[in-house]
């Protein structure tokens, strides 16, 4: 079972921040798993199912996605999606403002081997953030490309003075997906 990977990704910074920086505050909703976390734990879907009532909310029994008006303000984030094998699902900026905690916890069945991964692309973070994730420390800098197996126990702080945004994808493996994934371990 895989526990992190760091996958080869090339990512243009620069660019998934301008796209960040173009995303309408009023875009911005507060997670919906507020037992989770204290502060502000915040997203914009950028490809979500439609007519869903609960931003950032993924219905596990549907496969129908499609880009949001946030997508529509990004140039970057469909190039980068458009280099990433596997059947792209939920797309989303993820907020962890300064000071806040994610408390521990599982997200059921999310893992490769399950048929399913998470990437998070680190667009603005600082060296602050602590990512446990089952009992091991994940250290990712911006513009890396990270799959972690969340459903282990996992926990964030971000202990710094300035917001972590991630860009979060959520996918289904196919053929492809294990390739990448096999080139990366194989690269260490």
């Amino acid at each position: 079972m895989i526990h992190s990977l760091r996958l080869p990704l090339a990512c243009d910074l620069a660019g998934l921040q301008a796209d960040l920086d173009a995303v309408a505050p009023s875009q911005w909703h507060a997670h919906f798993n507020t037992g989770y976390y204290d502060g502000d734990w915040s997203g914009v879907p950028l490809r979500a199912q439609p007519g869903i009532h609960v931003p950032l909310y993924t219905d596990p029994t549907r496969t129908d996605f499609a880009d949001t008006e946030a997508m529509q303000r990004c140039t970057t984030v469909p190039a980068l999606l458009a280099t990433i094998p596997g059947r792209l699902e939920s797309v989303r900026f993820l907020r962890l403002a300064a000071g806040s905690v994610i408390h521990e916890h599982r997200d059921a069945g999310l893992f490769v081997e399950e048929g399913v991964f998470r990437l998070h692309v680190p667009v603005r973070t600082n060296p602050d953030v602590e990512c446990r994730v089952g009992g091991q420390l994940v250290h990712m800098a911006e513009g890396e490309c990270w799959y972690v197996n969340f459903d282990l126990p996992h926990a964030l702080a971000n202990r710094g003075a300035t917001d972590r945004v991630h860009l979060v994808v959520d996918g289904v493996v196919d053929d492809a997906v294990l390739e990448w994934f096999e080139l990366a371990s194989a690269r260490g």
